[in-house]
């Protein structure tokens, strides 16, 4: 699916909606590697899934009920995780927050392909 360029710059990437209250934008990416900034309003919701990325992510603002398999814990500002490929997870958002997703390899259903 390709790459990004070498530089992204915020103002210029739309946000998209990834689900009720729940905004993404896709930073730099290529085939084995891809950041994304995910906002989340009070009580949205991530739904439980699985893919066969691997994931890691950092806590950049507020406050998150997370379940990786079958785990919970509250995460907030300052905190991470890391998701292995094919684990069930999702969270609760408790306070309005910022998760800073790294996915590898890339998450290709989050490009847009024109057709």
């Amino acid at each position: 699916m390709g790459s990004s360029g070498l530089y992204q710059f915020g103002e210029e990437i739309a946000w998209e909606q990834a689900g009720e209250g729940v905004l993404r934008k896709v930073y730099g990416y290529d085939n084995q590697l891809m950041m994304v900034v995910v906002k989340f309003e009070v009580g949205a919701v991530g739904d439980l899934h699985e893919h066969p990325h691997s994931q890691a992510t950092y806590v950049e603002s507020g406050a998150f009920e997370m379940i990786i398999g079958d785990e919970k814990k509250v995460i907030r500002k300052g905190d991470g995780y890391y998701i292995p490929p094919h684990v069930v997870h999702g969270c609760v958002c408790l306070e309005a927050g910022v998760l800073i997703d790294s996915f590898s390899p890339q998450r290709a259903d989050f490009l847009k392909v024109d057709k």
